[in-house]
């Protein structure tokens, strides 16, 4: 048996409050100043190529609540028959059985895999993209791996256990429940009368659960594979620079076997090559990868046995080889601009959320392509990943459309003071051992560790944002942030801009955090949280806000989230609350503020479209900030949008 467990990693960092004032960083397997060498079980996203084939296992699978299981270890058989469930998506909605949209905790997938004959010679390995919150992979009878953390991805080498040609059951358990030291952070309470168990969160959008992105088989090579690949992109005038790090399953070498770099341009001609672990490739004439206008080189690395024959006429069979896109741009900061390639950029665009009607965040490619279609249509350039990594198809899909992403962790509702996005515990403090604690903090580092080592080599990511609305306000925020703002500097190798999403209670007179990071994202909510209504109030008080900012920190500034609840269809001619004309008014005069400030440089509605919450009577069945309907229909702010980021004068 292989078990692979990837938190357990993180109990070197000591436990007692107050915070540890060593950096994050020291403590952490694989990590700059680690005195560990073990890499962190994240490998290249499965793909076919030369040496290596792929199942997916998408589909039906059978479901079971673990409550419905008459034994402890209901892996060990098939589950009773009766219920089946789609994977990809979230389970909540798919049945119409409240007790499966309500259930607090374990629920098991089940299927059998045939292990392909031809694979023998071969590595095989499960890889799960995502199990929210907690995924444990049983083949028959062994747990092979497990993870905390609902949004990245992991795997168990299942070789040893099944030969190929043979047929297993694969079960997978996935727990959904949420405690104050998961993150994101919750609690479960058990209800007075009836016992019945109850997950509390602060987050304001619903707590989906199951197997929401897609699970995978695939082979390599036995003896050598292609672990990683690291690629930093730079410019040097007109040429491109590409520094480079392989690792091979055999460590950061390969033995008696040679690495081989070749670098090919969108016409499949080669511009570039290399050979070694690490090094750099110049790329002459570049073509550089630019917001809406993307463009992609294919970074091939190959191993290659050097047992081959000298004297073969033909290049010999690699014994392991894998294509990464990349894209060539350089983002810098400077005292009030963000530029991409030299350029200042401003960012058009939304938060989002993985949500889709009966699939909850399951990932469905027809609306991330209809979605992105909408994106252009109004003229976005941009959006935040909130408040949690998106599936990679997401990111991949961005490198080839040229839009540009603020990637963010699941580290949402650590603030007492909020939940649901109003008023929930003001006088409870949220950093304290009861709370949000150094347990809390060690599953905030995986978080950062495991999104920077899934996404760092993407070009559409230009920013990294380790947080949204955190109490920065609050006593114990900067012990607990400092290290896990450097710790996201040590682990970029491309330097990217590190952010989080700030809280308006955390004004610039109270924030404690925001010297530590480099932009300055700020969710506003003026007009609707706050003088709600009066949007000549909101629009003397935000333009105050934000120029208290920029005297005390002269940083660049994103709205990261400023909207106002709308209802479609309807209307008054007096803008009220709720109608689509409020909606219009309220980003309009958010707009005009943002006009006289030179120091914003981006507009992030919230939100893209409406969106499912946990429903009470503050929220009528979601989140209805978006400016389309959760079936992506356009309220009226959708066409005002349009007009103001593609400069039209009309519809």
């Amino acid at each position: 048996m292989k078990l692979l467990t990837v938190l357990p990693l993180l109990s070197l960092i000591p436990s007692a409050l107050p915070f540890p004032s060593s950096s994050i960083s020291d403590h952490v397997s694989g990590a700059p100043g680690s005195n560990s060498n073990t890499p962190l079980h994240i490998q290249l996203k499965p793909k076919q190529t030369r040496t290596r084939d792929l199942i997916s296992l998408d589909g039906l699978w059978n479901f079971a609540l673990a409550d419905d299981n008459r034994t402890a270890t209901p892996w060990t058989s098939p589950l009773p028959k009766g219920l089946e469930a789609p994977v990809p998506a979230s389970y909540n909605d798919i049945f119409v059985d409240r007790s499966i949209h309500n259930h607090v905790g374990w629920v098991y997938y089940q299927r059998t895999v045939t292990i392909p004959r031809g694979w023998a010679s071969e590595r095989y390995i499960i890889r799960l993209e995502s199990a929210t919150h907690e995924g444990r992979v049983y083949v028959n009878d062994e747990l092979v791996a497990e993870h905390v953390g609902g949004y990245t991805p992991f795997e168990a080498d299942i070789s040893t256990l099944v030969s190929a040609g043979e047929t297993f059951r694969l079960t997978v358990a996935v727990n959904n429940e949420l405690t104050h030291e998961t993150i994101p952070p919750g609690d479960i309470e058990v209800t007075e009368y009836t016992g019945r168990r109850v997950q509390n969160y602060q987050h304001d959008f619903y707590n989906y659960a199951g197997l929401a992105r897609s699970v995978w088989l695939y082979s390599v090579p036995k003896e050598q594979y292609i672990r990683d690949i690291t690629v930093v992109p730079d410019v040097d005038g007109d040429t491109g620079l590409l520094s480079y790090t392989i690792l091979t399953s055999n460590g950061t070498g390969t033995g008696t076997d040679s690495v081989n770099i070749s670098v090919r341009d969108e016409e499949g001609n080669e511009v570039a090559t290399a050979s070694g672990t690490q090094g750099t490739v110049s790329v002459p004439s570049v073509t550089l990868w630019q917001p809406g206008a993307a463009y992609l080189y294919d970074f091939t690395v190959s191993i290659i046995s050097d047992s081959s024959s000298p004297n073969q006429a033909a290049e010999p069979d690699p014994v392991d080889t894998y294509t990464l896109s990349v894209g060539i741009r350089t983002v810098k900061v400077t005292d009030q601009q963000i530029l991409i390639n030299d350029v200042p950029f401003y960012f058009t665009g939304f938060g989002k959320h993985e949500d889709t009607t009966i699939r909850g965040k399951g990932h469905d490619q027809a609306y991330l392509v209809h979605d992105f279609q909408l994106l252009n249509w109004i003229g976005a350039n941009s959006f935040r990943t909130s408040h949690y990594p998106y599936a990679e198809e997401v990111m991949e899909f961005a490198d080839r459309q040229g839009i540009v992403i603020i990637d963010e962790t699941p580290a949402v509702g650590l603030a007492y003071s909020i939940g649901g996005g109003v008023s929930s515990e003001p006088n409870r403090p949220t950093f304290s051992p009861g709370g949000i604690n150094d347990n809390t903090q060690r599953a905030h580092a995986a978080a950062i560790r495991e999104l920077i080592a899934r996404d760092k080599n993407h070009p559409s990511v230009v920013m990294w944002s380790i947080a949204n609305e955190p109490a920065s306000n609050e006593e114990g925020a900067r012990e607990y942030f400092t290290p896990l703002a450097q710790l996201a500097r040590d682990l970029d190798p491309a330097s990217r801009p590190i952010s989080f999403a700030n809280l308006g209670q955390a004004t610039y007179e109270t924030d404690t955090i925001s010297d530590l990071f480099d932009v300055l994202l700020l969710n506003r909510y003026f007009g609707w949280y706050s003088f709600t209504g009066d949007l000549g109030e909101a629009e003397a008080a935000l333009e105050s806000e934000l120029r208290g900012w920029v005297d005390k920190y002269n940083k660049p500034i994103i709205i990261s989230e400023y909207g106002a609840d709308t209802y479609a269809g309807l209307h008054s001619v007096y803008g009220l609350l709720w109608s689509e004309e409020f909606q219009v008014e309220f980003l309009d005069t958010y707009h005009r503020v943002f006009d006289r400030v030179d120091a914003v440089v981006g507009e992030h509605v919230w939100a893209f479209a409406d969106f499912q919450t946990n429903v009470g009577i503050q929220r009528v069945d979601g989140n209805k900030k978006g400016v389309f309907t959760r079936e992506r229909k356009p309220k009226a702010a959708a066409h005002a949008l349009r007009r103001r980021w593609r400069n039209e004068t009309g519809v």
